[in-house]
């Protein structure tokens, strides 16, 4: 199978003297395999280049196969060079991943050496088509990162009682995932209770779970450079009947979503199989997207969303996470990711969506 460097290769425009500049960290990763805060990957048709400074030089010599390696002192200046070398006459910038005063800078840049900067979203398109469809080996990663997550909640459920603090759990959750060998947490953990289960994004407090709460826990884990995401929400002691109707709910909606999605739907059919049941009963509360694209950034393409018209084709992989939120009193999220495969989809979530009361 090809690499990410040749897939890139290969959409290139035909043209003579063309070339990629990569500058983004993800979009960097996503090519090379490679971590770093600075440095730019510059493709052609023929060859690629990753270019850093001393700091982390030595260890891109190491790590990086698909690309020559390069250390610079001024950045500007290897990359006029490298134009010259390789003859290059066309640039096209990864213009949504820069500033106007970045944009600007590389585009002088490129002037100097007599190089035209193409900022028309030419290269964004490609990469956003190279990484919406993920290969094998980005999906055994992205499954590698969820059962890590998968063991960290059934780790926390018997840590979750009266007395604790939203924060605490939290940051038992990421002990626990760097401990069993994650890079990192693939976003600030949203660990939230009671009525503050009603913020769908809101930050762990010094608030203590009390019996008769929801919480709701948006947990994942980093690793090799990709991202997980699932979210469940357990109750703590005992639930009204207002709760468990809501609780179900959602998991209905979720389930619905799920069947929906398969080779060849559209992505806004699969929102609306989740909103319709959410909304029939419960108008008004659920304001966010039923899921979105995961891999080397938390939130790629597609998105369930009634905005999103994309296709789904096997090798995408997209959480589904319909939600209810009432203001003041309570929230229930229930989200798995899923990679679609020629035939279906194979969920790559295992925990428990039966409403845990603990």
């Amino acid at each position: 199978m090809k690499t990410a460097v040749e897939r890139l290769m290969d959409l290139l425009p035909e043209q003579d003297g063309c070339a990629a500049l990569i500058t983004s960290g993800k979009n960097r990763r996503y090519l090379t395999g490679f971590p770093s805060s600075a440095g730019m990957v510059l493709v052609t048709k023929q060859g690629a280049w990753f270019m850093t400074d001393f700091r982390y030089f030595e260890a891109a010599q190491l790590k990086i196969k698909d690309c020559n390696v390069l250390m610079y002192t001024r950045a500007a200046e290897t990359l006029q060079q490298l134009f010259r070398e390789q003859n290059i006459t066309t640039v096209y910038l990864e213009y949504s991943a820069l500033t106007l005063a970045e944009a600007d800078d590389l585009e002088n840049t490129c002037k100097s050496a007599g190089v035209q900067a193409v900022k028309d979203g030419t290269l964004d398109t490609i990469l956003r088509t190279l990484r919406i469809v993920k290969t094998p080996q980005e999906i055994q990663k992205i499954r590698d990162a969820q059962a890590i997550t998968d063991a960290s909640f059934e780790y926390i459920l018997g840590k979750i009682h009266p007395g604790v603090t939203e924060r605490e759990i939290a940051l038992d959750l990421e002990f626990f995932m760097r401990r069993n060998g994650a890079e990192g947490v693939a976003f600030e953990l949203i660990v939230v209770s009671g009525a503050n289960g009603s913020q769908c994004h809101g930050v762990p407090s010094e608030k203590k779970i009390e019996s008769g709460d929801f919480v709701t826990m948006d947990i994942g884990a980093l690793l090799d450079g990709y991202h997980s995401d699932m979210t469940r929400t357990v109750a703590v002691g005992e639930v009204t009947e207002d709760q468990r109707r809501v609780y179900q709910t959602v998991l209905d909606a979720q389930l619905a979503a799920l069947a929906a999605a398969k080779p060849g739907a559209v992505c806004s059919s699969v929102d609306k199989a989740a909103r319709d049941i959410i909304e029939k009963d419960y108008p008004g509360t659920f304001g966010h997207s039923t899921g979105h694209g995961v891999g080397v950034e938390i939130h790629e393409w597609p998105r369930f969303a009634a905005s999103d018209s994309t296709t789904l084709l096997p090798g995408m992989v997209v959480t589904v996470e319909p939600g209810i939120y009432l203001a003041g009193r309570f929230g229930v999220r229930i989200e798995d990711m899923i990679a679609v495969t020629e035939s279906g989809t194979e969920n790559l979530t295992h925990s428990p969506k039966e409403l845990i009361i603990l």
